[in-house]
Order: structure tokens, then sequence, then C-alpha cells
């Protein structure tokens, strides 16, 4: 990698034993504060920025002409030129200029597709470390050839993070073309992937992977190459992590080739929603005593009586122990040997029990399948095959769903994504939603936020919002709403959040008769196909808010002429940035679209963030069909969403911080360095 952009990047330290990586550092609370105004501020300055860039946009436009006329062998030597500009000159503008222009034309010969000019303002915001809001259907795939390729001709290593296994092989393989016609190789790391495969995939230029993968090869080498992050059985209690699943514990040769240029895609997903539990790279222990223990510990909860031995903590997804109910236990597990013989580990324990009998549910937290517990991920609505629950949690639910139960996992290596992310040396994202947690993304990440324009004019309408007192007539008035939209010619697609509300909902249409298609977590293998067939005339596809996510729902001409896509919101997320994705399925590209929300008041967001006002609300509204007036409509949502965001925000920091301090207790008990 060239001194020039390396210097460019401004790296304050460099991983040891050779590995290139920006120390994640540290800050106070007044360096996240200053921080988090400026990333709330930087989005309302996206206008003034964004015309900065367009005069960049403009130069590279006028390059068009002259390598469209060019042949395949005097582009070639274009390519090579672009590549030595870059490594000589790092990112400089006219450097930068010629590389994207470049990548633009490639495109348009391998691809058939060539750049918009907003295309190529998104690619400048990324390549510069921020983040680009792109609506849905602009292209963000494409888009992210652009700074990809730059950075990989500029001798980076180019790191794209995908949210599955589907989308991180589906966007190399489509975009292969343009990345080799570069010179460039590119590679797949995905879930199952033979060791050497895996490697090799590794060593290319350009790696399409997911932020799992990703962060669990990067912990496997460091400890094959004794820089542990943690102990082998120390970290076993420190939190309530979702785990690697223990397939591979480290050794061998160092996979990751450092973190230099990482581009995020679906960013909100990666960086915020999944970032209030670390990950952990664990290894199986077998042991009947842990068995025995656990069965106990679910029998003695089940002997609780709530309110009196314990309070359960929606918001924090946690149980209380009052003292009666410490001194109750004590009782039941009197003379209990193995785990349970100690007061604070029998404590722990009925803690896990009681939340695995009150706090996790079948069909929304989770499913099983093949006789096992497979974790349901609350923000996509996809499954989790390879992760499990920590400290007992994971067994005891298999012990209440009467399933076998599964090895007990020590954790060997552990981090966070923020701590993670901050790692490399230019980090850049995309995705269609991030104004509301600009603040978050810039004092976590140092991701500055900017909107970029759509192509066309958005013609997407709102209808409104509807919270019935009744959850059953919300499921009629969703299936005649459905009915009636479809009726028209147009296209459905109706938003849930768990597996048992999309099964309500397919019940409730099947009673009307209403053909459709289920997507839900037991269906997830025929997501993409599901998904991009669901613009289709009279169509009703049903599917949890984030199904699809990176896949156009491209719509049938007739209904285009009809009004395009219909959207219909079941139950808020506790952030508005989910539902404003679910809504921005409709109207991509400025095709006609409209979407309306049909909650319940009894939704599990209202029930934990809605306070007073839900408990108000919910004393003076009658039973029955009716529907809360539109005001109080609209402030229950906004009085519930700003208070889970707030909530699930302060749990992020205490994630980050927990980590922290966990690092420093190893540091001073003598971790292996």
């Amino acid at each position: 990698m060239s001194r020039v952009l390396l210097a460019q990047w401004r790296v304050p330290a460099l991983g040891t034993e050779g590995v290139v990586e920006r120390s994640d550092g540290r800050e106070n609370v007044v360096d996240r504060w200053f921080a988090g105004l400026a990333g709330r501020v930087a989005p309302w300055r996206s206008g003034w920025e964004t015309a900065r860039l367009m005069r960049q946009v403009q130069a590279m436009l006028a390059l068009d002409p002259a390598l469209r006329a060019l042949d395949e062998d005097a582009l070639t030597q274009r390519i090579a030129a672009a590549r030595d500009g870059l490594r000589r000159q790092g990112f400089s503008r006219d450097a930068v200029g010629l590389a994207f222009a470049l990548v633009r034309e490639v495109a348009r010969r391998e691809l058939g597709k060539s750049h918009y000019p907003v295309q190529l303002l998104g690619g400048l915001v990324m390549l510069s470390g921020r983040l680009a809001e792109m609506q849905t259907g602009e292209g963000k795939t494409l888009t992210a050839l652009l700074p990809v390729c730059t950075a990989a001709l500029a001798g980076a290593p180019a790191h794209v993070i995908t949210v599955n296994d589907y989308l991180a092989a589906r966007d190399a393989e489509v975009m292969g073309p343009v990345y080799r016609r570069f010179g460039l190789d590119v590679g797949v790391v995905q879930e199952q992937q033979p060791p050497g495969e895996r490697s090799a995939a590794w060593r290319c230029a350009v790696v399409y992977t997911t932020n799992k993968d990703l962060v669990f090869d990067y912990l496997r080498d460091r400890l094959g190459g004794g820089r542990g992050t943690g102990g082998p059985a120390a970290l076993h209690s420190a939190v309530v992590p979702l785990l690697d699943g223990g397939r591979s514990t480290g050794g061998g040769a160092r996979r990751l080739r450092g973190l230099y240029f990482a581009l995020v895609d679906e960013a909100d997903s990666v960086l915020v929603d999944e970032a209030r539990t670390p990950l952990i790279l664990s290894a199986e222990r077998h042991d009947a005593e842990d068995q025995a223990a656990w069965k106990r510990s679910l029998q003695a909860a089940a002997a609780l009586q709530p309110g009196e031995d314990y309070r359960v903590l929606a918001k924090e997804r946690a149980v209380e122990l009052t003292s009666a109910g410490e001194d109750h236990i004590d009782e039941l597990l009197q003379g209990a040997p193995g785990l349970l013989a100690a007061r604070r580990g029998r404590q722990s324990l009925l803690r896990q029990a009681l939340t695995a009998l009150n706090l996790y549910r079948l069909d929304q937290h989770y499913i099983v399948r093949e006789g096992k517990i497979v974790i349901v991920d609350e923000n996509t609505g996809r499954v989790m095959p390879d992760r499990s629950w920590e400290r007992g949690l994971h067994q005891m639910i298999e012990l209440k769903e009467g399933l076998e139960t599964s090895a007990r996992r020590d954790t060997l290596a552990r981090i966070t994504y923020q701590r993670f992310f901050r790692r490399y040396l230019r980090l850049a994202g995309m995705t269609g939603t991030a104004m509301e947690v600009a603040g978050e993304l810039r004092a976590v990440y140092a991701l500055d936020v900017v909107r970029v324009p759509t192509h066309r004019p958005v013609q997407r309408r709102n209808l409104g919002l509807r919270i019935f007192r009744d959850p059953q007539a919300r499921w009629e008035a969703v299936a005649a709403r459905a009915a009636e939209v479809a009726a028209a010619g147009r296209a459905v697609l109706i938003g849930t959040r768990s597996v048992a509300a999309s099964d309500a909902v397919s019940a409730a249409l099947q009673r009307l008769g209403l053909e459709h298609a289920l997507l839900n977590a037991r269906q997830d293998g025929e997501e993409a196909d599901v998904i991009a067939l669901a613009g289709a005339p009279r169509r009703i596809t049903v599917a949890t808010n984030m199904a699809g996510r990176g896949t156009d729902i491209l719509l049938d001409p007739g209904v285009h002429a009809a009004g395009g896509l219909h959207v219909i919101l079941t139950e808020f997320h506790e952030s508005a940035r989910i539902d404003r994705q679910l809504f921005g399925r409709a109207g991509r590209q400025g095709d006609p679209g409209s979407y309306e929300a049909l909650a319940a008041l009894d939704d599990e967001i209202f029930r934990a963030f809605g306070g007073g006002l839900w408990r108000m609300l919910r004393a003076l509204m009658p039973t029955g069909p009716g529907c809360l007036p539109a005001p109080a409509a609209r402030a229950l949502r906004r009085l519930a969403q700003s208070r889970a965001e707030s909530h699930f925000s302060a749990v992020r920091r205490r994630t980050v911080e927990d980590d922290r301090k966990l690092d420093r207790r190893l540091a001073f008990g003598g971790r292996e360095r």
C-alpha cells in the first residue's frame, strides 16, 4: 500500500505483528457528546455537500465521450494509468475522477449499466469515508463498485460487508466482470466454506462477505496469532451474547490481510441494530452436571411467583429477583450440587431460567427446526442457525420446548461491532435509512451521514396510520385492505415483525379466500425468489419487515399503471428507521406506490415503551373493532419509538463500556499478549 495513501488516511496507530489496523481509541463522555452533536448536524449540511461534490461528478461525466471512443487495448492502457495514478497520488481529485469515469465505462460495457450522476455522487461520499443514505431502488450495489474498485486499484484490500450469504455471493457474481476487467480478483467468504477456499478468498483484492463471517475470522486470526481478546473461561458469564457456535477456534495461517477499506451495505442494520451484543468465539464443553443444573433450575423457576419472587423487566429483557425470591430459591435448591451449590451461581441460573420462561417466545425470538432451537434475528426476521444464547439460556429454552439439550460453550474470544469496525483505516457505508441515528454513527464510528438525492422524484404516498384496540380487528382490517388494493390490479406487501404475526395475517387472508405468498423464518431459503415476484398484478406477499432487503421488487407494467406497490405495516419497530425501510419498498426509482400502517394497541412496543399515555388510552378506549383518534395514534407511536430508540442506544453504549472494562480486567490479570 502506498505511503501517500496511508498518510492521507491519517493512520494514528497500526496493529502489531504486521497487522494493519487502526487503534480503536478511547474517548470520554464529553468527546462522545460533541461527536454525536456533529453527527446530528452533518446530515442537514447534505445540500451544501452534495452541491460541492456534484462539481466533481460533472468533471467525471465530461470524460465520458473520450472513454467511450477507446477500443479495448486503449482502455486497458487507461486502466493501468489510473492504477499508477492512485498509487502515486492517493485519492486526489484527478486520480479519483479518472478511476470513477473508468468504472462507469467498464460497467456500461460489461453489465450494460451506466452509473447515474447521483450514483457517482454516492460513490464519492463513500470513498471519502462517510455513509451515503440512498433510497431503496437507487442502485446501491452498482454504486458500491465505484469506491470499492478505486480503493482496490490503489492497493488497499477492500471488504464489502453484506447482511447475508446470498447477497454476498450474488453481488460478487454480478459485479465480478467489472472487477476482473480492472485486473482485480474477487473472493466470497461464506458460512460452511472449506478452510482452503476461505483462505484463498481472503487473499483476493476485493472480498464480499457478511459481518458475522468477517468478525469471527478476525477473532480466529487473533487467537492464532497469540493476541487473544479474552481467556477461555473467564468471560463465560460477562454478557448474554450471540455465539459463533465453536466450529473453529483459531490456529493456522492468518486469514485477513489487514483492515484497510470496508464498505458496509445496509450499514444501519449492521452498525446499529446488530451492535447490541458482542460477538463471541466459543468452543463446546460437554458436562453432565451442567445438564442436571439447567433442568433443575427450570423446574425451580416454574415454582416461583411473579411479583412476589421476581419482576420481569420487559424493556431490558431481564428478570430481577426480589429478596423473598432469593430466599425461596435457597429453600428450593438447598443442598443442590455443582453449579447450584453457590448462592450467586444458583441465582444467576434461576434468572436465566426465568428469562427463558417469561421473555423468549416461540415463533418470535426463535423457531424449532429439525429438533433444534434456531434463533430469529428480531431486526431482520431472518434465522441465525449458527448462533446460540450463552450462560445456559439456550439450553433452558431447549428444555422448555422439550428438546434434547446442546453442549455448554466456553468463550475463547470476543469483540463488539463498535470496537471492530473502528479499526478499519477507512470505513464507509450505504443504506436507505440513517438520518435517525446520524449522531450515534458519528460518535461511535466517526461516520458522517450524507443524504444522496434520488435519480427521479419520489411519488410514494402515505395513506395514514390506524391503531386498533383489538389485535384481531387489526388482522381482519389488514386482510380487507389487501383484498381491496389487489382487486385494483396492484401488488401488496404486508410487513410483520414475527413468525407468529405473519401466520396470523396468513390465516386472515385464508379466511377471505385470498391467495398469497408467505415469507418468514420458516421459508427463509426462498426469500429472494418470493420478494422478486412481489411486484406481479394482484400479488399479495406477507413477509417480515426486513425480508428481501437488498432485493429489488420489480413492478409488472400493469401494476405500475394501476398505482404500483402498496405496503402495509402491521407492527411498528422500535426504530422508525426500520419502518422507513419497509415503506421504501414502494415507490422505488420514481415508481408510483403507497403505504399505510395498521397496528394494535397491545403491540409489544406500546406495552414496553408507551408509558402513561398507553395506559390512559388503553383504559379509555372501549373494546371492539374501533381505532384510536388519529392525533392520539401519532402521539403514541412517536412517544414509544422515541423512548425505544433512546433505550437501545444506551444498551449499545453499555455494551462497548462493558467490553472495555472486561478487557482491562483481563489485562490486569495477565492476559496473554
